[in-house]
């Protein structure tokens, strides 16, 4: 089980810096929310914010967990959109550069780009223009890209796609994969709900979901919304920020804590968090051993701007992880 299949918004970051809070505000975004628009508003709020510290990455949630398995020396692959323009050829190059097979398919609509508002308490609000991403299609998939891998991992931002999510999973059932979503947004969720709650029913093995996406998809808190999750899923994991996370599977709940970390920017924490969880479940480690690499993990990246990491600090990152995994074992 050690091959991974992402699928999602091929989108490069904006990381915006040192926005205030109401400047987000007065943009009208909700903190802490990922709002969808178009080209137009995407040019204004990068104009309206070229006062700021502007740094660009390949980004996009799976892509994200694609990117850290591809650093802890797992087999990868993707599977995206992008545009025939220079922030697709960007998103591509990343992709080769990080050792990740890129399975994609390209448009003449501009490339997918999300701008990350960060404000000074580490928190993120994307203003997202998918553009090209959201142009991937159910009769994009080819089943032979999903073929010898074992897990497809899917970000919640694509649910809205409801026939090439439905097509993604039942393609991967078929080919034997295991199932993993992370629910992304709050927002997203609650757009989708019934659907998502049907798709994890039917198809879904391992769901991540922070404390909001797991209130909006439960209506409940998060170690009631745990053990709903669990029931419709084999391994449910509800993320809780600083106070860690939850993981259970049958009737065994773990409680993972956090790692100390000086949060500077909380981009691809939840990102990095399923990248650590799922590599833990490909080496066959007890879900409390991969709930606590998912939380070294997630503790190093919001040190950093950004959802990636430097070669010093993904060293760093494989010694504390075989330590981690030498202390639980």
């Amino acid at each position: 089980m050690g091959k991974i299949l992402g699928i999602g918004n091929a989108l490069v970051d904006i990381m915006t810096l040192g926005v205030e809070d109401a400047k987000v505000q007065e943009m009208g975004f909700l903190k802490g929310s990922m709002q969808l628009v178009d080209f137009e508003k995407s040019q204004e709020v990068y104009a309206n914010t070229s006062q700021y510290t502007k740094e660009l990455t390949a980004g996009g949630s799976a892509a994200n967990t694609i990117n850290g398995l591809a650093n802890l020396g797992l087999d990868t692959s993707f599977i995206g959109k992008i545009g025939k323009d220079e922030i697709g050829e960007m998103f591509r190059s990343d992709m080769v550069k990080n050792g990740i097979r890129p399975e994609l398919y390209v448009s003449s609509t501009p490339a997918g780009r999300a701008i990350a508002l960060i404000t000074a308490d580490g928190e993120r609000t994307f203003a997202t223009y998918l553009g090209a991403a959201v142009e991937l299609t159910a009769e994009d998939l080819d089943p032979e890209v999903f073929k010898e891998h074992s897990i497809l991992h899917i970000e919640g931002y694509l649910v809205q796609n409801h026939e090439l999510i439905r097509t993604a999973v039942k393609m991967a059932k078929d080919l034997g994969l295991k199932v993993s979503i992370d629910m992304a947004s709050f927002n997203v969720v609650e757009a989708n709900l019934e659907f998502l709650q049907e798709i994890v029913r039917e198809y879904v093995d391992i769901v991540f979901a922070n404390e909001e996406e797991a209130r909006s998809f439960t209506g409940l808190e998060p170690e009631a919304a745990l053990d709903r999750i669990a029931e419709m899923a084999e391994i449910a994991v509800v993320k809780i920020g600083s106070k860690g996370s939850y993981i259970k599977t049958g009737k065994q709940i773990y409680s993972i804590p956090p790692i100390s970390a000086n949060c500077i920017d909380t981009t691809g924490a939840g990102d990095l968090y399923a990248s650590g969880v799922l590599y833990g479940i490909t080496k066959a480690y007890s879900l409390d051993v991969c709930g606590r690499i998912g939380s070294l993990l997630a503790g190093n990246v919001i040190e950093v701007i950004g959802a990636k990491m430097d070669a010093e600090r993904w060293a760093k990152i494989s010694q504390q992880l075989a330590e981690t995994v030498a202390a639980n074992s």
